[in-house]
């Protein structure tokens, strides 16, 4: 899932780990939320919302777009032999 996680403590000039801290997780935890390899249960997301005095909706997109595995299967015309 999309997030701004990264843009968020960015400017309040906070460490991974630092937020890591003030949300009660690993360091780990939010490096995996911010590199999009872990979504955060509701609960984390809440608290990530509380401290960035923000709607869980300004950090994380629900609605990410399309999928880039997709495969049409339509062959080029000019490819058929």
């Amino acid at each position: 899932m999309k997030n701004r996680l990264h843009v968020l403590r960015a400017k309040r000039r906070w460490t991974q780990a630092e937020l890591a801290q003030r949300l009660g997780v690993s360091r780990q935890t939010i490096n995996a939320v911010e590199t999009e390899k872990y979504e955060p249960s509701l609960s984390l997301a809440f608290r990530m919302a509380a401290i960035f005095e923000t709607i869980i909706e300004s950090i994380f997109d629900s609605n990410p777009g399309p999928s880039k595995k997709r495969c049409t299967g339509l062959r080029n015309k000019g490819n058929q032999g």
